[in-house]
C-alpha cells in the first residue's frame, strides 16, 4: 500500500488530473477475488486518492486481466 500511495501522490504533484484505477489479477483463480474484495480494494485506494487530492468519485476502477487482456481493450 505505500507503493500506492507514493504513485497517486507522484502523479498529482506532476498534474495529472485525470486518472483511472485498474485492479489486475481478477482473472486468477487463485486470488479468489469477488465483489466483496473488489469493493474493499475501491475504497481503500479512493482514501488514498481523496488524501493526495483526487475526487475519487471521478476516478473509474475498472477489473482488469493482464493476462487474458479482458478489459483492456474491449469491455469484458
Amino acid at each position: 500500500d505505500g507503493q500506492t500511495r507514493e504513485h497517486a501522490l507522484l502523479a498529482q504533484t506532476l498534474g495529472v488530473r485525470q486518472m483511472i484505477v485498474c485492479l489486475n489479477k481478477f482473472d486468477d483463480k487463485t486470488v479468489n477475488y469477488g465483489q466483496g474484495r473488489y469493493d474493499e480494494i475501491v475504497k481503500e485506494v479512493a482514501s488514498y486518492l481523496k488524501k493526495v487530492g483526487y475526487n475519487p468519485d471521478k476516478v473509474p476502477f475498472v477489473p482488469i486481466s493482464g493476462w487474458t487482456g479482458d478489459n483492456m481493450i474491449e469491455k469484458a
